[in-house]
């Protein structure tokens, strides 16, 4: 007696798979765009110089 698990046959679906986006931004360009934003509101003066070390 074997304990092999049964061979796939032909009309066995596809495992699923989780829908993927498009469009997404992972952690490095999240960080890139985070930063700018940061530069971007100390130049233009909304978050004072003294706050940012």
């Amino acid at each position: 007696m074997s304990d092999a698990p049964a061979p796939s046959t032909p009309d066995t679906p596809p495992p699923a798979v989780a829908h993927v986006s498009k469009w997404s931004v992972n952690e490095d360009w999240a960080a890139t765009i985070v930063g700018l934003a940061l530069i971007a509101l100390v130049l233009t003066g909304v978050i004072p110089v003294g706050l940012v070390p």
